[in-house]
């Protein structure tokens, strides 16, 4: 590690601490030469995550576009925005721990969905509306009536 202040590349580590919920780690460093004292930070690389839309496009996952949807989904209802933090965050851990570079939008799509039924059924329905595009009726009541069909007896 180089100096900013004299350029030297001998450098002694002072103080390490996690940082960023655990994702960085805070280090003190002191120049061996110069005696002055800087902060750097170390962080895993993250190779991005492509996500191939349903037209064959291809862009960045993003984790704005998904919590978006998610406060669409769950306007007026009784849902915090640390429990869609949550969920976001439990989606894009699934996705990277698949290991692939590429992922569908459609698996996207399933697995926001399976994450927000316990959280909140209205808000499913709402946003299986939107990601299923229910073109009529039909297709809305087939999707409650497999919501009621896994529901216990005695929450009927």
């Amino acid at each position: 590690m180089k100096c900013p202040y004299c350029d030297y590349a001998g450098t002694k580590v002072l103080d390490s601490r996690a940082a960023n919920e655990n994702k960085s780690i805070r280090r003190r460093r002191e120049c061996e030469k110069c005696g002055k004292r800087f902060t750097t930070f170390e962080m895993v690389e993250e190779t991005p995550l492509m996500v191939i839309k349903k037209d064959g496009s291809r862009e960045e996952f993003s984790r704005e576009k998904v919590m978006r949807g998610l406060i669409r989904a769950c306007e007026k209802r009784p849902v915090s925005v640390e429990q869609l933090e949550a969920l976001v965050s439990e989606v894009e851990k699934q996705l990277r721990t698949t290991a692939q570079a590429e992922v569908e939008s459609r698996s996207i799509g399933e697995l926001v969905m399976q994450e927000l039924y316990p959280v909140d059924e209205v808000a499913y329905v709402r946003f299986a509306s939107v990601y299923r595009q229910f073109k009529d009726i039909n297709m809305f009541m087939k999707e409650l009536t497999q919501i009621l069909m896994k529901q216990p007896q005695d929450e009927k």
